[in-house]
Order: C-alpha cells, then structure tokens, then sequence
C-alpha cells in the first residue's frame, strides 16, 4: 500500500516539473519576440557590381575601421593588410569623411611594406557608401608621377643646354656687327659662329632623335638587319671626324645572322659610340670596333684610347647632358645625349649596353642584341618577350641618358 502511495506521489511531482518547463519556455520566448531585431548591415544594391568593374583599388570599411571587402589591387598596393587599413594617413581620411559626410581626396607618397622598400603615389578617394560604410579609392599614380618628374627635368636641362650655344651665337653677331671694318676680326668672330651654330643644329637633332625614341611606338614592328652592313656604314659617317685627329679606326669580326630592329636607329646607336671614342681619344690613336656572336645575341664593341672613366661615374655617363669632364665635351662638340640615345636605341630593341673602364686605359662600350633566328641561350629578363613589349626601361629607372 505505501509503496502505491509513492508511486503516485512521484508521478504528481514530475507531472508538475513538466508543466511548469512548459511555462517557463513559453514566456521566455515570449520575451524574446518582444526585444528590437537587429538587422545586418548591408551594401547598397548595386555597389558590389559596380565595385568589381571600377578598375581601381578599393576598400569598403565599416562604422568601427574594420576592412569589410577589398579587392586584390588594394592588397597588392600594400593599403590592407588582413582586415585593417594600414597607413595611418588613410585612416584619418576616413574618420574624417565618416564625421563630416563629405567627399575627400588627396595624393599620398606610402610605403608598399613595413619593410620600407620600394615607394607608391596614390591619389585616394573617400566617400559615404550608405549608412554604414566607408569606400575608398585608390589609384596609383607611381609611374606617371616619375614621367611627369623626369619630363619637367628633361625641358629644364634641354632649356639650360640650349641657352649657351644660341647666347653664343648671339654676342658673337654683336661682334661681327661692330667689327665690320676688321675682315680679321670678322673672320674670327664668323668661324665661332659657325662651331656654335652647327653645335646648336646637333644639339637639336639629338633632342629630337631622343625624344622620337622616348615614344612607345618608336618601333612597330622590325625588319631583319645586317649588322655588317650598320656597322660599316656608321664607321663611314664617322671618317671625317677621325681624319681630323688622325685616328684610326679598325674593324675587326664578322656576323652573317641579322637581328630584327629599325637599321638607322641602330646605325645611329652605333655612330654615337665611335663619334664619342674619336673626340675622348687622343690624336693619331686607333679606335676598335669589335663584331661577334655569343650565347645568341650579337655583340657590338666599341673601344677607344681615351682617359678612361671612374667607377663612380661610370653608372652616370647614361644620364641625359651628363658630362664626366664639362668643359672639354663642349669643346669637342659634344652635345651630352650621345649615350641616352645608344641607351633608348638598345631598350627599345630589347637589348642593352654596358661599359669598361679603368682610369687612364681606356673604355669599351659594348652593345648586346638578340638575333633574329636564335632563343638566346642565356635566361634573363629580355627571354620570351617581343621587341615591341621591350620598351624603355625610363618610365622605372629615374632620368636616363646622357654623353660624357
């Protein structure tokens, strides 16, 4: 009997346990349908196709500075790094719109890596993007930032160049004019004028001829180029010159594979080199110009008997109007663009120039040139391109160019 009586008793309990969890979940979810949704944020419609097409880097960062979305140009550009923003300049810009509601845009000089290595101009963009985002642009500006500096640098050293032969010219019409009753005098004042003029005339040409160069069409397509033939012609047009001082110039080594290129240029390449080993060399010297095939390139070397070149000037004779020794370039005639046209000459035909010297022995500029034919041996950075992909190198290395 007892045992009946607590059979029941417990089934009671438990009955009552049950119903009474029943009523707690029950109000506890009635509580909970009473407490405001909270929605999640969203882009605004359209914004993300918008963004995938925009051809810029962007970043879309929420009300806190977190980094919602980027592309791969922003991570590329070094502006995120996981989901935050990395430059601090960039941050103040977007708290400052988040304050004001208003578009802001400025250039910025940023680092690509906390590394330090390696520099990014980038004009940015910041703007309201909804209620809840920011959206900022970034477009990189690195390259034509440098044309730009390299551009305003060119017309500053062309203006400076220009301006001594034509104030020349001039004080030595002024001469000419006073001196009219003086035939000595004249004659005297008439010959410097002449040298000026025919300075200022190769002074123009080059700048021409460089500035034609600099274009990235200087070379739409080539033809194939018998550097036998360049070679002996640009050492035609060099005679004159050498038979003013007496030099010699000799030829040695022959190539029957051409190379594809534009011939004159190449032949202009190839003059400048000697002009400028006549006018370093001294008087009744030989200047060596040296034709051979090497690993599938042909190789042009140009060697005088001149001074010689230091090693520290020797990365800057490549400078537009750079002149080791100033004052005798001008009175050789030199116009200070000889090497920045061999450089452009060789950039644009995918090849390049280097330089040997040693401080009274002499130097050798050498000119390397793939040949028509053959898939250079060697693996380097010009393999596996076209010649119209070989373009300057100018945009990247910073004011290129130049005679000594």
């Amino acid at each position: 009997m007892n045992e009946v009586i607590s059979t029941l008793i417990a089934g009671v309990l438990g009955l009552a346990l049950g119903i009474v969890g029943v009523i707690a979940f029950r109000l506890s979810q009635a509580r909970s349908s009473k407490l405001p949704q909270v929605d999640e944020p969203v882009l605004p419609e359209g914004a993300a196709a918008v963004l995938s097409v925009i051809g810029r880097a962007f970043v879309i960062l929420d009300d806190v500075d977190g980094v919602v979305r980027a592309n791969p140009a922003s991570y590329a550009y070094g502006l995120v790094r996981g989901h935050t923003l990395v430059h601090n300049e960039l941050l103040s810009l977007v708290r400052q719109v988040r304050a004001d509601g208003v578009i802001a845009e400025s250039q910025y000089e940023l680092q690509r890596s906390t590394l330090g290595a390696g520099q990014l101009i980038v004009h940015v963009r910041v703007a309201p993007l909804g209620d809840e985002y920011i959206l900022l642009l970034a477009d990189d500006r690195t390259e034509i930032t440098r044309t730009e500096a390299m551009r305003n640098d060119f017309v500053a050293n062309v203006s400076h160049e220009l301006k001594t032969p034509v104030g020349a010219i001039g004080l030595l019409a002024e001469a000419i004019t006073e001196a009219a009753e003086d035939p000595k005098a004249v004659r005297r004042f008439s010959t410097r004028m002449d040298k000026e003029s025919r300075r200022l005339a190769a002074l123009v040409q080059d700048i021409i001829e460089l500035s034609r160069l600099q274009a990235s069409d200087a070379i739409v397509q080539g033809q194939e180029v018998n550097i036998d033939s360049v070679v002996a012609e640009a050492v035609d047009r060099s005679h004159l010159i050498a038979e003013e001082k007496g030099i010699t110039i000799t030829v040695g080594g022959h190539l029957e594979e051409p190379i594809l290129g534009d011939a004159d240029l190449l032949m202009t390449a190839i003059r400048n080199l000697i002009d400028n080993a006549i006018r370093y060399s001294p008087e009744h010297t030989t200047v060596g110009v040296g034709i051979r095939q090497r690993d599938g390139y042909a190789q042009i070397s140009v060697t005088d008997q001149g001074p010689g070149i230091s090693p520290e000037e020797q990365e800057r004779v490549f400078e537009r109007f750079y002149r080791v020794d100033s004052a005798r370039s001008r009175q050789t005639g030199g116009t200070g663009l000889g090497l920045s046209i061999v450089k452009h000459v060789l950039a644009n035909h995918g090849g390049e120039v280097s330089l040997w010297s040693q401080p009274g022995h002499g130097s050798t500029f050498t000119l390397r040139l793939p040949l028509a034919d053959e898939e250079p041996a060697t693996s380097n950075a010009l393999a596996g391109q076209t010649m119209k992909e070989r373009t300057i190198e100018a945009s990247a290395s910073d004011r290129e160019g130049g005679r000594r």
